[in-house]
């Protein structure tokens, strides 16, 4: 029974002001109709320092990255994956973070271009506009005083020059090297290293040796010449085509002098190799070893090392082992290796599978651009992303993607101002575009859609995790 005193007040203020309060009956409904009064959220942002890549969608948020920033904090490995077709705006995502990245003094980056058009690598114009020589690998080009680059240059260990002889070997083979082919390359490379003093060792001279062992060699080990000949020959044939066969020329002598290593940006332009042929692995394994030796150095540089078309390096179990190699060491000398693959599916069946697993899971920050709906549902199941993201994979328009920085999951549209555009749009890049034949407006209308229907389906994911968690 209420207190008379608290009635007397309340008609007296009826009485003033009229009835304030209204009884309603309770409602029944479900959690799914009930959904509707709960305020919209989103997930937080990586913090707010570092480069500015774009704005979340959900949210509206600006949307700031770096790996060296979050590293020991919010990420395990300043490793990063970029996925998804041509034409969503993968190159247009790589080249505004690099010219964001060198704005830091003490940012350094390395891209091996594997792509071009009209004879220069797609990174040219960047490379121009820093004032920037590309280096441009070519067997063409190579053969006339071309840039080149030497197995056996002294400034990398002879460990690491045998272990790079070995993979090149590997990889042109295409199965690993039995003992006996690998002593015959042990000894051959020794001895050029004792006795080649007045310049530096080439592969021609790892070859004659190959060809002609010396007899101390086959002593050492009680064994016959004739035996360590017959060892070493597939080894010598492998070899004899980067001396005179069709990969001749950037290898077979001495690392051409001039090579800027101390430049904010270095592009390896490896445009004019064909990217299906033997050569562009054993390139990577080249240029991804000789930086090991040349470029990473304890000078508390924070350096990225960009690859296009990766997996040359992750679907081949010796170049991979290779890179496993650098990226654990690199990550203590402050390296953020990023890697640009079309589809996950092209390394998880490949025959480098325990290779590229290790590899993926050291990459800790993940961009999915669009793909279709089953290899969208494959890299969501490799790489564990929860089911919301997997469905918007597939109706993502060209900018927008999904990221994963080590479980923060969300969906990222990609601003690029107008200072950058005209060096990050090239001809290929609108060519392969699905909107290159559309006007400005038809554009942003249709990002406007895509990044309202993203919205919709996270905050659709977010309401039934809320009504579920009500219901239990």
């Amino acid at each position: 029974m209420r207190d008379p005193l608290s009635a007397l007040s309340d008609a007296f203020t009826a009485f003033l002001f009229g009835k304030v309060e209204t009884t309603r009956l309770p409602v029944r409904t479900s959690t799914g109709q009930a959904q509707a009064v709960y305020l919209p959220t989103a997930a937080p942002g990586l913090g707010d320092s570092g480069v500015i890549i774009g704005r979340e969608v959900y949210s509206g948020k600006g949307y700031i990255y770096d790996p060296f920033q979050l590293y020991g904090q919010q990420l395990p490995a300043p490793h990063w994956l970029v996925l998804g077709e041509s034409g969503n705006g993968k190159s247009a995502l790589e080249k505004t973070y690099v010219l964001r990245q060198l704005r830091f003094r003490d940012r350094q980056v390395v891209v091996l271009d594997a792509q071009g058009e009209d004879g220069v690598g797609e990174w040219n114009l960047i490379a121009q506009e820093l004032g920037i020589t590309p280096i441009r690998l070519d067997p063409t080009a190579a053969l006339n005083d071309g840039i080149r680059l030497n197995p056996l240059d002294p400034s990398i260990t002879t460990t690491g020059q045998l272990a790079l002889l070995r993979t090149i070997i590997e990889v042109a083979m295409g199965h690993g090297l039995d003992e006996r082919s690998g002593f015959a390359l042990k000894v051959a490379h020794a001895y050029v290293n004792e006795t080649t003093g007045d310049r530096q060792p080439v592969l021609m001279d790892i070859v004659e040796q190959l060809r002609h062992p010396e007899p101390e060699s086959a002593e050492a080990m009680n064994v016959d010449i004739d035996d360590v000949r017959a060892w070493g020959l597939d080894v010598a044939l492998v070899l004899d085509r980067l001396v005179d066969g069709d990969l001749r020329g950037m290898f077979d002598g001495p690392t051409t002098i001039g090579i800027d290593l101390d430049a904010p940006l270095i592009v390896f332009d490896l445009s004019h190799i064909d990217r299906n042929s033997i050569a562009m692995p054993i390139l990577m394994a080249m240029v991804g070893v000789w930086l090991e030796h040349t470029w990473i150095r304890p000078d508390r540089k924070k350096r990225i090392f960009l690859v296009e078309e990766a997996w040359h390096i992750i679907n081949s179990p010796f170049v991979a082992q290779l890179f496993q190699r650098l990226l654990k060491f690199g990550r203590r000398l402050g390296l953020s290796f990023v890697a640009v693959v079309h589809h996950l599916s092209d390394v998880v069946d490949g025959a480098a599978a325990k290779e590229a697993a290790a590899i993926l899971k050291m990459a800790s920050t993940r961009t999915i651009y669009a793909q279709k709906a089953d290899e969208a549902r494959a890299t969501g199941k490799v790489i564990g992303l929860p089911r919301w993201a997997v469905e918007i994979i597939p109706t993502l328009t060209p900018g927008i993607a999904v990221w994963d920085v080590n479980g923060n999951v969300q969906v990222v549209k990609h601003l690029i101002t107008e200072a950058e555009r005209p060096l990050v749009f090239t001809d290929r890049a609108m060519t392969e575009g699905s909107t290159s034949d559309m006007l400005p407006e038809d554009v942003r209308a249709a990002e406007l859609e895509a990044e309202q229907r993203a919205a919709r389906i996270e905050h659709q994911h977010r309401l039934n995790k809320s009504s579920e968690s009500t219901v239990a």
